[in-house]
């Protein structure tokens, strides 16, 4: 099976910063339509409210994922824990332990309350991406309890220095073999450093992630038009024809 595409469609984006930039759900579910059109494998998302602020509440994130799955069938679809979105960790635990429909869930090794959110996710079902930001929650990770029962690890170096992510995310996957960690990784990177981030990781046969969340570039600096621009330049990086 060849490594995971991933799109991540909006991130923590306002509106108004990129003209394609999908908010609403039927914006997502077209979003998710395009992108698996171009390559993608699964999705990545940050459900909004009626008033374009993000949100954990279990109703309007199951209401999101689930129009997206009824216009894409059979898509892996995951949504975002972060910690800005609700700041007390128990609350945001509350909140994720009321989501029935996102398949897995991204959980920042960095922020307070990422067991209690892992725990959470793990009573729902839901699988948990580990997200790795640093060498330090690489051990963060190892003490948690949930290294052994994560569905992949993100390697996501926040560098905007494309050499410097590159050489954050080799320190982290170093980190990671030293402790014996063997989840599946899934690497990406932001802004400018994107795509070298990316190369690196389809060296190394790792799955990798790309949208307007992490850029609104293209390889050769151009700015993409929306999302399946983005799936489409990864999936061409990586040696992938589109569907």
């Amino acid at each position: 099976m060849a490594p995971l595409l991933k799109a991540c469609l909006n991130g923590r984006h306002r509106r108004g910063d990129h003209p394609a930039l999908p908010l609403t759900a039927a914006r997502l579910a077209a979003d998710t339509t395009a992108a698996v059109s171009a390559g993608a494998h699964a999705v990545h998302l940050h459900p909004r409210d009626d008033d374009g602020r993000e949100t954990l509440v279990g109703a309007v994130v199951d209401a999101t994922v689930a129009t997206i799955r009824v216009a894409n069938p059979g898509v892996p679809i995951g949504a975002s824990t972060g910690a800005w979105i609700l700041p007390h960790p128990t609350a945001r635990a509350r909140a994720i332990a009321d989501w029935h429909e996102p398949d897995f869930a991204g959980v920042n090794l960095s922020e307070p309350g990422h067991r209690e959110v892992m725990a959470a996710l793990s009573a729902a079902g839901i699988g948990i991406e580990a997200g790795i930001w640093t060498v330090e929650d690489v051990d963060a990770l190892e003490r948690c309890g949930y290294a052994d029962r994560v569905l992949r690890i993100l390697v996501e170096p926040a560098d905007e220095d494309p050499g410097s992510a590159v050489a954050r995310a080799e320190a982290i996957d170093r980190a990671l073999d030293a402790l014996g960690i063997g989840a599946p990784r899934l690497h990406h990177g932001y802004g400018f450093a994107t795509w070298a981030v990316l190369r690196r990781a389809i060296e190394h046969g790792h799955g990798i992630r790309v949208g307007l969340e992490d850029t609104f570039v293209l390889p050769d600096g151009e700015r993409a038009a929306d999302n399946a621009a983005l799936v489409a330049a990864a999936a061409a990086l990586s040696g992938r024809t589109a569907l």
